[in-house]
């Protein structure tokens, strides 16, 4: 089939290598230049792709990517695997709504599209399906098919590949999940129907405000156990043993990327606009998390005056600034926070991340180090906020004269854990 997958990020790109690894041809559209431009010439930027992939399927002349939206025409399943962010806390549907249009000019009678992007319960049918129907003259259902499918990506997780995660997939029909569903039948190795697609919607919110939930919970027991005098990680080690009714969270400086702060806050979102009640799980949750890298900071301030060094003037190294171990993705990282508050105390802050190319060292807001022995040596105190398996945990032990350790991996007398 022709396939087109508009939005080439860490979503679409591997959903387009791999539709065009199984025999469809595919489009990658984006409208940023320069990444299709990347694209072409065989540079993937996303981890779970390799360039020697990405290359194999432009060679075989499966996959192409561009920028040009004529080049959509003809297509018979579209997905669309663009940004949904929050604006001042609320969901912003801009580039759905572009998307929809743009598609809904080349739309014709028998194709399908398909909602990847993480929305609130009722987008599809009450947002996506009227511009595709205004922009192309047809009636979904009767014309063309449509329906979501929500992305279950982790970026860097080895034990549950892309193809090998299960998929859940919905439509606005019987006859639109029967089309989906066969799509994606020939790409992952496991799918999930259900009955419609606000169902679809409210999974992939249920799954990402779980894990929000439960990590704002231990953040908050990590802060009242450290007050309280008891060791959080130990305590979490011995609540693990139970072989039931329990599952591992660990606390950290606070949570980022593209799902975690966001996903929960269109669910609450919806909730009050449509019922007239707070989402308190979500608000609170938010809440703790959002305050953590203050919390991170307040440690480090009380670490420091310990040790006779005031703030203002101390080096710091922070280590690993992405939001999420072994990730290449900055968006929302709590580390950022972290430099922010830091700088504005007038500490001299520096940043290590390995997984960061050094071009894109801006990106990063403060200067970019190696973790060296002798980097490590004449900071104040090192952070280790993401413990990236690049770091040398071993140097890191040997040569700081104190480290925070918000990831519980380190041990001796100048290690203390968040």
């Amino acid at each position: 089939m022709q396939i087109v997958v508009a939005g080439q990020g860490y979503v679409g790109l591997p959903l387009a290598v791999r539709a065009a690894e199984v025999g469809h041809r595919v489009v990658g559209y984006d409208v940023d230049g320069h990444r299709v431009q990347q694209l072409a010439a065989g540079q993937s930027y996303v981890r779970d792709v390799d360039s020697s992939r990405l290359r194999a399927v432009l060679a075989s002349g499966d996959y192409s990517a561009t920028a040009d939206a004529a080049v959509l025409a003809g297509f018979d399943i579209a997905v669309i695997t663009v940004p949904t962010p929050l604006r001042d806390d609320v969901p912003d549907l801009t580039y759905i709504e572009s998307c929809a249009r743009t598609l809904g000019e080349h739309l014709r009678p028998g194709a399908t599209v398909v909602l990847e992007s993480t929305t609130y319960p009722g987008t599809t049918e009450e947002v996506l399906l009227p511009l595709l129907e205004e922009a192309s003259g047809l009636k979904g259902g009767e014309d063309f098919l449509a329906g979501f499918s929500p992305e279950r990506i982790a970026p860097g997780n080895k034990r549950w590949s892309f193809d090998g995660t299960p998929k859940i997939v919905s439509g606005i029909d019987a006859k639109s999940l029967d089309v989906i569903k066969g799509f994606y039948d020939g790409i992952f190795q496991t799918t999930v129907p259900v009955s419609g697609t606000k169902v679809a919607e409210l999974a992939k919110l249920i799954e990402n405000t779980f894990r929000f939930v439960n990590i704002s919970m231990v953040n908050e027991m990590a802060i009242l156990s450290a007050s309280l005098g008891v060791d959080i990680w130990e305590a979490i080690d011995a609540a693990a043993t139970k072989p039931f009714g329990f599952m591992r969270f660990t606390p950290g400086p606070g949570v980022g990327g593209h799902c975690l702060p966001v996903d929960p806050m269109f669910l609450s979102w919806k909730v009050e606009q449509e019922l007239g009640v707070p989402f308190r799980f979500a608000k609170l949750a938010d809440d703790v998390n959002r305050h953590m890298p203050d919390y991170v900071v307040q440690r480090l301030v009380a670490a420091l005056d310990k040790r006779g060094i005031p703030i203002r003037g101390s080096r710091i190294l922070l280590l690993g600034l992405t939001y999420k171990y072994n990730a290449t993705d900055l968006r929302n990282s709590p580390s950022a926070r972290v430099a922010e508050l830091l700088i504005d105390f007038g500490a001299r802050v520096r940043g290590a991340e390995p997984n960061i190319p050094d071009g894109d060292s801006t990106k990063l807001n403060v200067p970019q180090v190696d973790a060296t022995p002798d980097e490590v040596a004449a900071a104040d105190a090192v952070v280790l906020l993401m413990d990236h398996p690049q770091f040398d945990l071993s140097t890191i032990e040997k040569y700081a004269t104190y480290v925070l350790d918000c990831r519980n991996r380190l041990s001796g007398a100048n290690i203390e854990t968040l």
